[in-house]
């Protein structure tokens, strides 16, 4: 063989140990140890018993899927990333059993579409908490506002106007709340559509 090819057939299978390191998840690893768990979990219906624990390998795949899905690009600037990945690992253990190895080969994507919608839930509401909270902090700036301050208060005390919020985080809040009113009035218009008769 000439040095030439040898140098290429070296890169090649270089590259191809690279790639195979590179995958954080082996699915057909992974596909073989959910047949597994599913003929367990047979065997424990027909014997009327508890369902069994899944294998740590499993166990494993799931967390490595929640964690690494939470750094992609449209999850990394969440402050509640960790409560991502838990609802998304909880989840994949609620529905673990609805994966069928005869219709699919792809546990990978069966686990990580899972995680995505869990983690689009959560999203969805941890922004409901933070409008109520700014709809809260937004009738108390102004209940303080229009209230006056009575003969028996201190005059040194506390300015009923409450300046913890600057302007700057005032319009945020208030363009946040107006967002979600937005969000939240065309999705209930979608399913008033969706839901009339034809």
């Amino acid at each position: 063989m000439l040095p030439a090819a040898k140098t290429t057939v070296a890169a090649a299978a270089k590259k191809t140990e690279y790639a195979k390191s590179n995958h954080y998840v082996d699915n057909k690893r992974l596909h073989s140890a959910m047949i597994s768990y599913k003929k367990e979990l047979r065997q424990a219906k027909i014997n009327n018993t508890l369902p069994p624990r899944i294998s740590n390998y499993v166990a494993e795949c799931i967390m490595k899927i929640a964690t690494h899905l939470a750094h992609k690009p449209n999850f990394i600037g969440y402050s509640f990333k960790d409560e991502m990945i838990c609802d998304g690992i909880e989840n994949c253990l609620q529905y673990i059993h609805n994966f069928d190895p005869k219709k699919s080969q792809n546990p990978f994507a069966y686990f990580t579409q899972i995680i995505f919608y869990a983690f689009l839930r959560r999203i969805q509401k941890e922004k409901k908490q933070l409008y109520t909270k700014h709809a809260a902090t937004q009738m108390s700036i102004l209940n303080n506002t229009l209230s006056d301050i009575q003969e028996h208060d201190d005059p040194r005390g506390i300015d009923r106007r409450d300046t913890s919020y600057s302007e700057w985080s005032q319009d945020q809040m208030l363009r946040f709340m107006e967002e979600f009113e937005a969000s939240k009035s065309r999705r209930s218009k979608k399913i008033i559509v969706d839901t009339q008769p034809e």
